[in-house]
């Protein structure tokens, strides 16, 4: 069993495996013509459920082919032009290059005797994620799994920073379609059910500042404490913006934390073209990005940044064994000190590659693409008799519901609509999202894949509009 241990004797055993490997990935992705094959849980199950895990093959070979039966044939593929769905985007060659060297050398980066160079590198992506964002020169931060850590991490340091005697007292404020992980942070930060206030959003799905002032008034008149304003730089439902300049000047009035959820509107932060788009965030207090949403990375690659570093003793503990507290002494950089993990992969070497390769006007070029291509959408949709179109896209998500010309039941349109999305997803010819607004089912689109053109937008319009048509065609029959 030894010789499957990577070490120098088994160099070309490796190289030989992990080339059989992208092989067969490299086939599949020239060979891919949907985004998806449309199998079912109940098809797939019987393959996996009759696979004995105690009984190994082997071979790589054998494995691979294994594989290709129970994953590669069936994966829902993101680089697809027609995955149209969630905040997965296709990844860029030396990001995936990268994987391969983190995963070989398998650094763990909580401290320097894990990493040596890892740690300076992923150090040295912080400040320039930091200097991008504008925080300032006493700015720091550390790599996360994704925005949801991010997000929990940002809150554990507002809450210790307001110092309150009562947790019962705190309060969190954040729009009505902020991410679900202010709530769930609030929840595993012992705060009541009660401590997050959702303030109401405007026909563009942006926080209203009006509300958010009359709720931060209340709330010093109750005398409860504003724990933190989570502001949202890329709603997951629209891509909305908030009013970043407003709510700085709110939370500067109040003493309030300001916290910036720009998991997925960091893209900006290398736009050639949209970068105005996020002006204000280089207020806040903290700011989480998710380099694997707009910056064209695998999952996972995230990061909390704070404008203070010194914030971040919060989340620091020292263990004898890992981090005594002497090599803060001798200068020892171990990024434990800053994280709520422990152990942790070399995740920010997939961006160092990308920017070493492609350039951050690289990557910017890439997602003002898929901004492009949303505004061309929106176009399609506006005009489009069959649709109605939510809003206008501050980056790249469209929201909209099919109408038909003979149907008013607001219920039967719901499902018309839902069966519409179901039916596509399981033809695979196209993978699409959904979502509610205001208490209706809508579709929608998250593109994020520069290879997506307006003529496929335009051909999944029509899918979606032909589904549709057939289950309310369906539904008459029934009724007759």
């Amino acid at each position: 069993m030894r010789s499957h241990l990577l070490n120098g004797l088994t160099a070309e055993h490796y190289r030989r495996s992990v080339t059989e490997g992208v092989e067969r990935v490299a086939a599949k992705l020239a060979t891919t013509d949907r985004p998806f094959t449309g199998v079912t849980v109940d098809a797939l199950s019987p393959a996996i459920d009759a696979i004995d895990l105690d009984r190994p093959l082997g071979d790589t070979t054998a494995v691979l082919d294994e594989l290709e039966d129970v994953y590669l044939r069936d994966a829902v593929y993101f680089h697809h032009p027609r995955y149209l769905a969630h905040l997965n985007c296709p990844v860029v060659i030396p990001a995936v290059l990268a994987e391969a060297v983190l995963s070989a050398v398998n650094s763990s980066l909580d401290t320097w005797d894990q990493s040596a160079g890892g740690t300076l590198i992923e150090r040295k992506l912080v400040d320039w994620t930091a200097a991008r964002i504008g925080l300032g020169p006493a700015a720091d931060g550390v790599f996360t799994s994704g925005g949801t850590q991010s997000n929990l991490q940002a809150l554990l340091l507002a809450r210790e920073e307001a110092k309150s005697d009562s947790l019962a007292k705190l309060r969190i404020f954040a729009s009505e379609v902020s991410h679900f992980s202010v709530k769930k942070s609030a929840k595993l930060l012992g705060l009541g059910p009660d401590a997050v206030v959702a303030i109401p959003v405007d026909h563009d799905k942006r926080m209203q500042t009006v509300a958010l002032a009359r709720e931060l008034e209340r709330c010093a008149r109750d005398g409860l404490v504003p724990m933190a304003v989570v502001a949202t730089a890329g709603t997951t439902d629209f891509g909305s913006i908030d009013p970043l300049p407003e709510i700085a000047g709110l939370c500067a009035q109040y003493g309030v934390w300001m916290h910036v959820d720009a998991a997925y509107g960091c893209g900006l932060l290398a736009s050639l073209k949209y970068r105005d788009r996020i002006d204000g965030i280089e207020r806040a207090d903290s700011v989480t990005v998710d380099y694997h949403k707009s910056f064209f990375q695998p999952v996972s690659s995230s990061a909390l940044l704070v404008r203070d570093a010194a914030t971040l003793r919060h989340a620091t503990y020292h263990a004898e064994y890992l981090n005594p507290r002497r090599m803060v002494q001798e200068r020892i950089p171990n990024q434990v000190d800053k994280s709520l993990q422990t152990t942790r992969r070399f995740d920010a070497l997939k961006l160092w590659l990308t920017l070493r390769t492609m350039g951050a006007d690289g990557i910017g070029q890439l997602f003002d693409e898929v901004c492009d291509l949303a505004r061309e959408g929106w176009k399609l949709l506006a005009a489009d008799p069959r649709y109605d179109v939510v809003v206008e896209p501050s980056l790249s998500t469209l929201v909209f519901r099919y109408i038909p010309a003979a149907v008013t039941d607001p219920a039967e349109i719901d499902r018309a609509n839902l069966y519409a999305r179901k039916a596509l997803f399981a033809s695979g010819d196209a993978v699409v999202a959904g979502t509610k607004v205001a208490g209706r089912h809508y579709l929608k689109f998250t593109l994020l894949n520069p290879e997506t053109k307006a003529d496929d937008i335009a051909a999944v319009l029509d899918l979606i509009a032909g589904h549709a048509e057939q289950y309310l065609g369906e539904s008459l029959d029934r009724a007759s």
